[in-house]
This record gives C-alpha cells, sequence and structure tokens, in this order.
C-alpha cells in the first residue's frame, strides 16, 4: 500500500510548494470554449480590443491549474483527496499565453470537529504566481482531510476541538 498524507501528519505553518507548469494559447481557448466562452478568451484578434489587450486565460482555468499545482505539490498525495468546503478567490493579475504558474500555500488552521471522528478541516492560504513571481490569485480555502485511523486521537495537542 502507498504512503498517504492524513491529518496527523499536518500542523499549522506547514508550506506547500508546487512545480510549474506553462499555459499554451491553445490551452486557453480548449478551456475557454468547453468552460467560459468569452471573446477575450477564445480569439487572438478579437481579444486585442477587450480591457486585457490580447488573450487571457479564464480566472476558472487558473483557479483550476492552482488546484491542480497545490495537489500535486502533496508528496505524498493527502489520503482521499483534497475536498473543498469554502473558497474565498482574488484574481489579481491576467494569466496570458506562456505564462508559467506555480503555487504555495500555508496551512492557517486546523479543527476537528466533533460530529466527524475520520475527518478535519485544514485551512490554507494560497497563491498562484507567473514567471516574474507576480501574484496573479489568491485563494483561502478549508478543505476536507480524513484522519489516519491507525492514528486517530494521537496528535490531538497541535489540533483545536470545534
Amino acid at each position: 500500500m502507498s504512503r498517504k498524507l492524513y491529518l496527523e501528519d499536518l500542523h499549522v505553518g506547514r508550506r506547500l510548494h508546487s512545480k510549474r507548469v506553462t499555459i499554451s494559447a491553445e490551452d486557453i481557448i480548449r478551456f475557454a470554449r468547453d468552460n467560459d466562452p468569452q471573446y477575450f478568451h477564445l480569439d487572438e484578434a478579437a481579444a486585442k480590443d477587450s480591457m486585457f489587450g490580447g488573450l487571457v486565460a479564464s480566472g476558472w482555468q487558473t483557479g483550476a491549474l492552482s488546484i491542480r499545482l497545490l495537489i500535486d505539490s502533496a508528496d505524498p498525495p493527502f489520503a482521499g483527496g483534497i475536498v473543498g468546503v469554502e473558497a474565498h478567490i482574488g484574481w489579481k493579475l491576467p494569466v496570458r499565453p506562456g505564462d508559467s504558474l506555480r503555487v504555495e500555500a500555508e496551512l492557517t488552521r486546523i479543527v476537528l470537529p466533533r460530529r466527524h471522528a475520520d475527518r478535519g478541516f485544514v485551512s490554507m492560504d494560497i497563491a498562484t504566481y507567473n514567471q516574474r513571481d507576480e501574484v496573479v490569485l489568491t485563494q483561502r480555502v478549508t478543505v476536507v482531510v480524513f484522519r489516519d485511523p491507525a492514528r486517530a486521537g494521537v496528535a490531538e495537542g497541535s489540533l483545536s476541538a470545534d
């Protein structure tokens, strides 16, 4: 059985750092065609007349790429995946073809709900950076993280009950 990351492995202040992914014009257009068909995501020529002055990725695409980078940054991976509960998103700068994105996240809160002994809630602040280290997206999220059945209750000193 492969190793998994459980709630007991986490602590407030832990940081996650991702690799980079480069987004192409084709990636932007493909995502927009399926999910956010606005002209400044679909047509390079027409996008020149938009407030962006050129083709830009959908903010939702940037968010999805950010979550993908976050998931991939956890080694080992989170047991049961990362299940979102709440998110506050800020789109700071447009993402353009050729931009290379990376994510940094910091765990800010861990809560053990009394009604769910098998899981907890982890809050984290996430920033997505482009190749110039400019923040293009911020997220403050709360996600479900599962407890290790073999260790549940062992690391309670670093967790808060809610």
